[in-house]
């Protein structure tokens, strides 16, 4: 299945704002950054869309759908050996999803990622469990070597 949706200005807009480094920011823009945003497929599936009003830290996974499949960017820090900040582009794919829909929201994935360039790291997850809480979520990550994840130790 190749898809033909289409990202959508504000999906890029934000995106761009997130990945602008806070210490580069002044106090005021600051307050307004999205920590976590979901965005997901239009009704008719052909653009990318905001999920207004979503925009949270700790308590995101819990409006997480257990029966529609969404992307999320999340702008987490953690700390390895030298302190960095990463967006996370996660793949929301409960298998509750109706077939199609899965296939729809799996070929328009590597589109979307296209236009959010700087992801550096990519997650997939299928219950609220894998993304849960920071251990969780930094096992997700892959690194073994993560020492604390939005400033919690592991």
């Amino acid at each position: 299945v190749v898809s033909s949706v289409a990202v959508s200005d504000d999906v890029i807009k934000v995106f761009n704002h997130m990945k602008v480094p806070k210490s580069s920011m002044p106090e005021e823009v600051k307050k307004h950054k999205r920590k976590v945003v979901l965005f997901c497929l239009s009704e008719v599936e052909k653009n990318t869309i905001l999920e207004e009003g979503k925009k949270i830290l700790a308590t995101f996974v819990k409006m997480l759908p257990d029966k529609d499949r969404h992307y999320i960017l999340y702008d987490t820090t953690y700390e390895t050996k030298e302190s960095r900040k990463d967006l996370v582009f996660i793949f929301w794919a409960p298998e509750s999803v109706p077939l199609k829909r899965k296939m729809i929201y799996a070929s328009s994935k590597d589109a979307v990622k296209k236009k959010l360039t700087g992801i550096k790291h990519e997650l997939q997850a299928k219950f609220c469990e894998e993304v849960k809480n920071h251990c969780t979520l930094a096992e997700k990550l892959g690194s073994s070597a993560i020492i604390t994840l939005e400033g919690k130790p592991l």
